[in-house]
């Protein structure tokens, strides 16, 4: 059924604040006009929250206080009432052990936020990867009226006349150190060159991912993903956005109407389609739990299995994001999938249109960054999910990144109890492992790091880097790093800190690996197998006697199911709690 627009004028929720002369109310008003707000604007018009993660401990978000001033701009176009509000912000490269720790306190942060002050809307200011899940569960376990703006990508990286891409260079250059291609001098030149602007992760990474999960998902304005941060034209459209969510309020237009199944299988083939980051798949997992939307794994290799990528973006690719928002970015994507029967036309977006209204003409003005299918980078990209005795739960690979020849592949295993132990162990000489070993890490998920870092994708031991081999197949419970590359299997389920079988993996046993038939086959009989997991000891927990980590550690779910908290999954709406005054 097409969306119903509610009613207008009605009363709104931060009237209950606001409206009227009651002692509370003038409690609430009151102390608000110590800030210089005049009374007419507490006459009932929308109150929206620009809920900002601007840090300057957040690098890709150092510009976002500036970003919300055009957010605000909007909004008082509109006829709304802005109020900028800092959120918890997730900074992965500056948060230990790992930003996507505390994804799950920012999202309970950002629920309480809004569910406890008197919004009526919230414009969802995001960059830096964790940023964008966090606040969007946050906005669907409310379902006030929502929309994101993301802070967009920095511009291109150049070295030496070449394109280098955040983090995907930063990977390449620390392996070419240890094989001995580059100096530290070089390395450390191309430092400055790899982050040269404000903004997010140039490469198809993670925080770029999700800005297209969430333009996919039809919660940002067609566009929003891929504008460069310091283009004039990311202000405008942080401007508009401002101006929509107004109407959005005053239509009563919620998460819930925009994040249904359709909008989540339409997410999960863009990620095929982008080469998207093998993180959104715990993220999109994490945000359908909040939404009450039926999402799993399987799921993911369903919808994903036949979309071919046609983004020809770093690190699956040749180009940068820059080239990407050239090229007519992701409408471009979105306009491909339809033409091919692989998007719901019909689902609806923020703008209170459907998606096909909005990406229908689109243009692409360069088919070497957005190819044609018949030039894809890989015909079958999205994420395979796979299974077997060594991964009941299911396990992801993202063959985009991936080897073609190490897509089916049988290895001795070389194992590390965890990441200090592989620290330790991966530059000594004497480490009996080459080309053909499988590298497996444990105790890296969600309980067993805790927060389940980026560690993944573990670079090779430097004796086999020098015989010019760069990738292995490597395991973990881990993830990776959505500017990483390689043939790295990721997100193991159950984990090994939950006894799960890659917890009992030994040096020397041999791992079959075969991406095509979906398949994760430790090979040892079944009554090995039990054997060493009757023998299996938990790990203990971490160190820390109480606080959020220890919060984390035993509340988290799986990789499989998102590892969000199970007591924050579903909707627990807007209801104006009651005034304690």
């Amino acid at each position: 059924m097409p969306f119903q627009p509610a009613a207008w004028p009605r009363k709104l929720r931060s009237q209950e604040w606001y409206g009227g002369t009651s002692r509370d109310n003038i409690y609430h008003r009151g102390w608000l006009k110590n800030q210089g707000y005049p009374h007419d604007l507490f006459d009932g018009r929308p109150v929206i929250g620009v809920l900002n993660t601007w840090s300057e401990l957040t690098p890709c978000n150092g510009h976002l206080h500036e970003l919300a001033q055009k957010v605000k701009a909007g909004i008082w176009e509109a006829g709304g009432f802005p109020l900028e509000v800092p959120v918890f912000s997730a900074s992965e490269n500056t948060f230990r052990p790992t930003a996507m720790m505390y994804r799950n306190l920012a999202a309970m942060a950002v629920e309480e936020t809004m569910r406890a002050q008197p919004i009526d809307g919230a414009v969802l200011l995001v960059g830096c990867d964790k940023t964008t899940p966090s606040l969007l569960m946050g906005a669907a376990s409310t379902d006030i009226p929502s929309i994101v703006v993301s802070g967009g990508p920095m511009l291109n990286g150049w070295f030496r006349g070449e394109r280098i891409g955040s983090g995907t260079a930063l990977w390449q250059m620390s392996e070419d150190i240890k094989a001995g291609r580059i100096s530290r001098e070089d390395f450390l030149e191309a430092e400055q060159a790899m982050s040269r602007s404000s903004g997010t992760c140039n490469t198809m990474g993670t925080a770029s991912t999700m800005a297209s999960m969430a333009e996919a998902l039809g919660m940002a304005l067609s566009g929003n993903a891929a504008i460069p941060a310091v283009d004039a034209r990311r202000r405008v459209m942080a401007q508009m956005t401002g101006r929509r969510i107004v109407q959005m309020v005053k239509d009563d237009l919620k998460p819930s109407d925009i994040l249904t199944r359709q909008a989540f299988e339409n997410a999960i083939r863009t990620n095929g389609a982008i080469g998207g980051s093998t993180n959104a798949v715990i993220h999109l997992l994490a945000l359908a739990g909040r939404a009450e939307v039926p999402l799993t794994l399987d799921d993911w290799d369903r919808l994903g299995r036949d979309v071919p990528t046609i983004v020809n973006l770093m690190p699956s690719g040749a180009y940068l994001m820059e080239e990407f928002f050239y090229a007519g970015g992701l409408p471009v994507v979105l306009k491909r999938l339809g033409e091919a029967g692989l998007l719901h036309r019909e689902a609806l977006t923020v703008s209170g249109k459907s998606i096909w209204e909005e990406v229908g003409d689109a243009v692409n003005w360069n088919e070497d960054v957005i190819r044609p299918a018949e030039r894809a980078l890989t015909s079958s990209g999205g994420i395979a999910v796979l299974k077997g005795n060594l991964a009941p739960g299911g396990a992801v690979i993202k063959p985009s990144a991936a080897s073609a020849h190490l897509m089916k592949h049988r290895g001795r295993a070389v194992v590390f109890e965890d990441i200090d132990a592989y620290k330790a162990r991966i530059d000594d000489e004497a480490l009996d492992i080459d080309e053909t070993c499988v590298m497996v890490l444990q105790n890296c998920g969600p309980k067993g790091y805790p927060g389940m870092s980026e560690v993944g994708n573990m670079g090779l031991p430097p004796k086999v880097l020098r015989k010019g081999i760069t990738d292995m197949v490597r395991i973990s419970d881990a993830r990776m790093s959505g500017t990483a590359y390689g043939t790295v299997i990721l997100h193991v389920s159950p984990e090994a800190a939950a006894g799960g079988p890659l917890a009992i993996v030994r040096t020397g046993d041999m791992i079959e690996i075969d991406v095509e038939a979906r398949s994760l086959h430790l090979d040892l009989p079944a009554e090995e197998i039990a054997a060493r997991l009757a023998g299996w000891r938990a790990p203990e927990g971490p160190p820390e006697r109480g606080g959020y980590t220890r919060l984390y550690h035993d509340n988290v779910e799986g990789a499989d199911t998102g590892a969000d908290f199970v007591f924050l999954k579903g909707r627990r709406g807007r209801e104006v709690p009651r005034d304690s005054h």
